[in-house]
C-alpha cells in the first residue's frame, strides 16, 4: 500500500482541503461525544502550523440530497471545532457560487457534504468542484474510506495533489502492520450478533490468522455446528455448514476456533436478568447464552497473552449489563497486558475498551467501523485506492 502523506507535503502558502469525519452524535441539541472531532485536529493543526489556509468538509447524519434541514447543519460542529482550535471556524453555505479566499492560518468549513446533489453517487463534476477549492486535498476520514463518494473519491481524482491525513495514514499503517506483516501468532477476535454479517470476514481471516476467536451470536452458531445445546440463544442455524467449513479450514492449518466450555446464561434478555454460570453441555432449552464463563475466558486470555498480533472486533458478551460483562472484561485486560501489537475497531469494541479502562494499553484504536471490517476482509477501499494513484 503506497500513498502520499500530509506530513511530507509543503503546505506553506497553500489552501488545503481536508475531508474529515466529523459525524458526531447529538443529544438534546448538543454534541454528546466529540471523539471524532478531536481525532481530526492533528491534520488541521499541522496545516495551520505550517502556513496553510484550511477548508474542512464532512458529512453529518443522513440528510436527503438537495434538501437542507436544520438538524443537518454543521454549524454546531464548526463552532466546537473552533473552540478546540482556539479560533473561529465559519461555515460556507454558498461555496460553489462564490470561490472562497482562505488566508494562511484561517479555517473554514463547508456545509454538510451529504446535502450536495451527487455526493453519494460519486458525481465527477461535484468532485471537480471540491478539488477547485484547493492546492492539496487531504483525506483524513478513514471511517468513510470504504465508500466511493464525491468528497472521498471523485475529489481525489480531480485534485492537483491528494494525500492521506495524519489520522488516515495512522490507520493504514496500523492495519498494514496487523495484517500485511504481522508478528506471529496472529489472533483475530470477531464477535457480533450474526454470522451472516461477518461471514466473508471470517472466511478471509481464516486464511490469514493462527487463531480465530468468535463471540456473541456468532459463537452460538459455531457451538450449534459442534452439536452443543444453546437453548434459545441468538444463532443462525442455516449457517451451521459455513461455520463447520471455517473450523475445518483452521484445523487443516493447525489453528483453532476456540469455543466456550462454560457460559453465563439467563432466562431473559434484560438489565436485571439473573445470571447463571454453567457448562456448555448443561445449557437448558429456555436458556439464553449472554456471556462466556470464567474457564473459557481464561483459556482465551492464555491465547492472547502469547499472541504477536491481535485484531479485535466485537465483545464476546452483553457487556453493557454488568452481570454479562465478565468475559469481555477478561479479554480486554488480556489484550491490554499482551506484549503483542493490538488493533481494535468497531463501535461496541471501543465502548468496551472505554468501559474497562484499557484505552491507553491498546496498540491502535481504529476510528472506522465499516472501513475497518472491509480492510480485514481484504477488500479495496475506494478512497484509499484514489490516493494510491498519486504515489505512483
Amino acid at each position: 500500500m503506497s500513498f502520499l502523506k500530509l506530513t511530507d507535503q509543503n503546505v506553506n502558502g497553500k489552501t488545503v482541503l481536508i475531508r474529515a469525519d466529523l459525524n458526531v452524535p447529538f443529544q438534546d441539541g448538543k454534541i454528546s461525544d466529540d471523539t471524532r472531532v478531536r481525532a481530526s485536529l492533528a491534520s488541521i493543526r499541522y496545516c495551520l502550523d505550517n502556513g496553510a489556509g484550511v477548508i474542512v468538509m464532512s458529512h453529518l447524519g443522513r440528510p436527503t440530497e438537495g434538501e437542507f434541514k436544520p438538524e443537518d447543519d454543521v454549524t454546531p460542529v464548526a463552532k466546537h471545532l473552533g473552540e478546540l482550535l482556539g479560533k473561529e471556524v465559519s461555515v460556507l453555505n454558498d461555496w460553489q457560487g462564490t470561490q472562497p479566499e482562505i488566508k494562511a492560518g484561517e479555517v473554514v468549513m463547508l456545509q454538510n457534504v451529504r446535502i450536495n446533489k451527487g455526493e453519494k453517487k460519486n458525481n465527477v463534476e461535484l468532485g471537480k468542484a471540491y478539488a477547485s477549492l484547493c492546492d492539496i486535498f487531504v483525506n483524513d476520514a478513514f471511517g468513510t474510506a470504504h465508500r466511493a463518494e464525491a468528497s472521498t473519491e471523485a475529489v481525489a481524482a480531480a485534485a492537483p495533489v491528494a494525500c492521506a491525513g495524519i489520522l488516515m495514514a495512522g490507520e493504514l499503517d496500523a492495519l498494514g502492520k496487523a495484517l500485511k506483516q504481522p508478528a506471529r501468532p496472529l489472533v483475530a477476535i470477531v464477535a457480533g450478533s450474526k454470522v451472516s454479517t461477518k461471514l466473508t470476514i471470517l472466511e478471509s481471516l481464516a486464511d490469514k490468522v493462527d487463531n480465530l476467536i468468535v463471540g456473541g451470536g456468532i459463537a452460538n452458531t459455531f457451538l450449534l455446528a459442534q452439536g452443543k445445546p444453546i437453548g434459545k440463544s441468538l444463532a443462525e442455524a442455516d449457517l451451521v455448514d459455513e461455520a463447520k467449513k471455517i473450523m475445518d479450514k483452521m484445523a487443516q492449518k493447525g489453528g483453532v476456533v476456540p469455543l466456550p466450555v462454560d457460559v453465563v446464561t439467563a432466562k431473559e434478555f434484560a438489565q436485571n436478568a439473573k445470571a447463571e454460570t454453567k457448562s456448555i453441555d448443561d445449557v437448558a432449552a429456555d436458556d439464553m447464552i449472554l456471556d462466556i464463563g470464567t474457564q473459557s475466558a481464561q483459556q482465551l486470555a492464555e491465547i492472547l497473552k502469547n499472541a504477536g498480533t491481535i485484531v479485535w472486533n466485537g465483545p464476546v458478551g452483553v457487556f453493557e449489563f454488568d452481570q454479562f460483562a465478565g468475559g469481555t472484561k477478561v479479554l480486554a485486560q488480556a489484550i491490554a497486558e499482551s506484549e503483542g501489537f493490538s488493533i481494535a475497531g468497531g463501535g461496541d469494541t471501543l465502548a468496551a475498551i472505554a468501559k474497562f479502562g484499557v484505552t491507553d494499553q491498546i496498540g491502535y484504536i481504529s476510528t472506522g467501523g465499516g472501513a475497518f471490517l472491509e480492510f480485514l476482509e481484504g477488500k479495496e477501499l475506494p478512497a484509499v485506492a484514489a490516493l494510491e494513484k498519486f504515489a505512483k
